[in-house]
């Protein structure tokens, strides 16, 4: 028996693939939890059903739904209540943006890029999920970045997207709180198979990364990150709302 055995959640960009999406459609699916799982990659988004749904005994619909597309979002969104009958958590992770340009090097297409597939993608899901969340009394997970929270060198869009995120949960929070929906925020820190394939190419800056991190260590998808999303969503955490959590094994502190 899982927490959330018969409930749904939408997680975006929950496809297989070494990154955070796959770590907390993991994490979810250990709990019983029927998955609709959204991203771009048709082929990473059937592999992770077909896995999930073989280890988990659980039921998994994949969505390729463009986030930014408010009519796409609607659909996909009908079509998971269709599916299942309910949607009980909404896991906002999908973002895609040009990290690495200075302020001045961004180009509006570029901050349209962070803008549309993150900002405006929570915004949409929440908007259309809203009635099915009241009714589930459920939670909202949305992911934000130290890259918004400390100013990090090259990620002004990002930051942007995500600190519009953040500050969308906190109002959401005190709207939603009447309905019985708990809306919070994740700052995550984590290996991903992007950051192991750096490590691998840059041994000496992986590990002077690592001395600013007092925990020793970069997070892990699933148990570190995808745990933390599966206790937002629980009834442990119904009281917890409007807040941000930085996991990022001590280096994310902040007032």
């Amino acid at each position: 028996m899982g927490k959330f055995d018969g409930k749904v959640a939408i997680i975006t960009g929950g496809g297989k693939g070494g990154g955070i999406g796959w770590g907390l459609s993991t994490a979810f699916a250990k709990e019983g939890c029927n998955l609709a799982i959204t991203g771009r990659n048709v082929k990473k988004l059937e592999d992770a059903k077909e896995e999930l749904e073989r280890l988990y005994g659980i039921r998994v619909l994949c969505l390729q739904a463009d986030g930014g597309d408010e009519a796409q979002v609607e659909a996909a969104v009908k079509q998971v209540a269709d599916e299942f009958g309910r949607i009980d958590f909404l896991i906002n992770n999908a973002q895609n943006s040009a990290s690495g340009l200075t302020l001045i090097e961004h180009t509006k297409e570029d901050f349209d890029k962070a803008v549309f597939s993150g900002l405006y993608a929570a915004f949409f899901y929440m908007k259309h999920c809203h009635p099915y969340l009241k009714e589930a009394k459920g939670s909202v997970v949305n992911f934000a970045s130290g890259a918004g929270l400390f100013g990090r060198y090259g990620q002004s869009s990002y930051a942007a997207a995500k600190e519009g995120i953040r500050g969308m949960t906190r109002v959401a929070a005190t709207e939603w709180g009447p309905d019985g929906i708990n809306c919070n925020v994740i700052c995550p820190l984590v290996m991903t198979s992007q950051l192991a394939a750096w490590k691998e190419e840059y041994p000496e800056a992986y590990e002077k990364t690592i001395q600013g991190i007092p925990a020793g260590r970069f997070g892990d998808a699933e148990s570190d990150i995808g745990r933390t999303a599966v206790f937002l969503c629980s009834e442990d955490a119904s009281y917890i709302s409007g807040e941000t959590l930085t996991l990022q094994g001590g280096s994310g502190l902040r007032p």
